[in-house]
């Protein structure tokens, strides 16, 4: 754990007089770094959050530590690498009998013992287990609406478009149950209907904000999106409408309910006391092509560890506290737990943190105190240990391996196809130049400067270091699989999974 510097102290003792700042972090799905108009997509609808990054600070450097959804979202919310907490390899799934331990501390629990009203509000994915033990009532979250999962876990009739006859392409049946609408522990519907969810989400955001008033107390929403994950979806004033196919439309719902949230808070007078973040899990699951989201300049997509698969979009929007403009300083996802952490007053848990506090470069006192990040591929093990690390503007690669997530674009090395293979000497990019990452420091014929030297042995010895010193927890996707850990709305119902099917009425 690490300590706060005493500039770090002076800020959040500042900030602790003024009273703790409400928390909206919001979460999209599958996006890629080029999907938002401010990212540079030349015709994606994305007002909201093109006006957020224009009053806000935009990251271009901004990572997550894996590409794939369940380990992503546990570094969100811990501030620790995913393998630390046993979350590899892959994702949990609706029979899997592990999920997030009890004993990680998340940033909602941190929130609601320093006073918060915490709520969560999309999905989860970071497991179920018996009784529901893993779900966010037990980890922090007073409030809950959403589903445990990805909504294509689930029977192909589910995925149901505008209008309801339509259907999405998709994966046909699973032998799963349908994907459940949860409010807290109990099903309020199974399956949801797609395209109506997102006004239930926002309609449940504005009601936790508005008590959270009420009750003199700050909040923290944890908005965490469907969209743009495949196969998409989206409500009847968007389906048809983008100009982008599905894809479009998905990613214009999510805009819109973007601004619909920014006009809540403002609807309470709750501007300039609301901290709010935008990012991704991952980026895009090229394999969909037009249905799969935009890495724009950057390689490969979702489930490598090029920065196509690891850098996402990333906005901080606080009137008052923070100024509008752009940063290339390094930040991750691991950053947020700490820096919440000082800018609420809330203490950092017992517990070894791999994450950095951001608040000084927030509030334009300092820069990132990161100087280096490190990737970990979706099946991760410690013989092999990180795949790779950037070092301020270098980054090398000591492994790679594609993804069925990646394939269909032009460059074979993100392909499934392309195996796990080790780099002697590393792949090294000067991601300042090459954010595509195109072009070898190190490649046959190429003449290496002392500063690349350098740059080589530093990164060298950062894997080597953590590699060494880090240790595993055991892997919660391997504890196994029960059907009987499949949530159903008719408990002991027979014929399953076809029974379990109770209508939307009762939300």
């Amino acid at each position: 754990m690490r300590a706060l510097g005493p500039l770090a102290l002076a800020l959040a003792a500042g900030l602790a007089a003024a009273g703790p700042p409400n928390i909206l972090l919001i979460l999209a799905d599958d996006l890629g770094y080029g999907d938002l108009g401010s990212y540079g997509h030349p015709s994606s609808a994305t007002p909201s959050l093109d006006q957020l990054a224009a009053g806000g600070l935009r990251f271009t450097d901004f990572y997550v530590p894996v590409s794939l959804c369940t380990p992503s979202r546990a570094a969100l919310l811990t501030g620790r690498l995913p393998v630390r907490s046993g979350m590899y390899p892959g994702v949990l799934e609706p029979r899997s009998s592990g999920g997030l331990p009890l004993e990680e501390v998340t940033l909602a629990e941190i929130l609601a013992a320093r006073g918060y009203l915490t709520g969560m509000a999309g999905k989860w994915h970071l497991g179920v287990g018996p009784n529901g033990s893993f779900l966010p009532p037990h980890q922090g979250f007073h409030r809950f609406l959403g589903i445990p999962y990805s909504h294509d876990q689930g029977p192909c009739q589910n995925l149901t478009c505008f209008p309801p006859a339509t259907p999405c392409a998709g994966l046909c049946d699973q032998g799963l149950v349908p994907v459940p609408l949860l409010a807290n522990l109990s099903v309020h519907a199974q399956p949801p209907w797609l395209p109506g969810l997102e006004d239930h989400y926002v309609a449940f955001a504005r009601n936790l904000m508005a008590d959270a008033k009420r009750q003199g107390r700050p909040f923290f929403l944890y908005y965490a999106s469907h969209h743009t994950h495949y196969p998409q979806f989206s409500g009847q004033s968007f389906a048809g409408h983008s100009g982008r196919g599905p894809f479009g439309d998905s990613l214009m719902e999510l805009d819109a309910a973007v601004g619909a949230l920014m006009a809540a808070v403002g609807d309470l007078g709750l501007l300039r006391e609301t901290l709010v973040i935008f990012t991704a899990d991952n980026g895009p699951e090229t394999m969909r092509m037009t249905r799969g989201g935009c890495p724009g300049p950057l390689r490969c997509g979702k489930g490598t560890t090029f920065e196509g698969g690891v850098r996402e979009p990333a906005v901080a929007f606080w009137p008052g506290h923070i100024t509008p403009g752009v940063t290339h300083e390094l930040a991750s996802s691991l950053d947020l737990l700490p820096t919440l952490a000082a800018l609420t007053g809330a203490p950092l848990p017992n517990t070894t943190l791999d994450g950095f506090n951001l608040s000084p470069l927030l509030l334009g006192t300092g820069k990132s105190p990161r100087q280096y990040v490190f990737f970990y591929p979706p099946s991760p093990d410690e013989i092999h240990g990180v795949f790779a690390v950037r070092s301020r503007k270098y980054k090398a690669h000591f492994f790679t391996q594609g993804s069925a997530h990646s394939d269909t674009t032009a460059d074979p090395i993100c392909h499934a196809s392309n195996p796990l293979t080790a780099h002697e000497p590393p792949l090294l990019f000067d991601l300042s130049v090459d954010p595509g990452e195109n072009y070898n420091l190190l490649g046959s014929g190429t003449q290496a400067s002392q500063e690349v030297l350098q740059a080589l042995k530093e990164l060298q010895l950062l894997k080597a270091q953590l590699d060494m010193t880090i240790t595993f927890g055991p892997s919660q996707m391997e504890l196994g699989k029960d059907p009987a850990l499949e949530i159903c709305c008719q408990v002991g119902c027979s014929p399953r999974p076809d029974c379990c099917h109770c209508p939307e009425g009762r939300i």
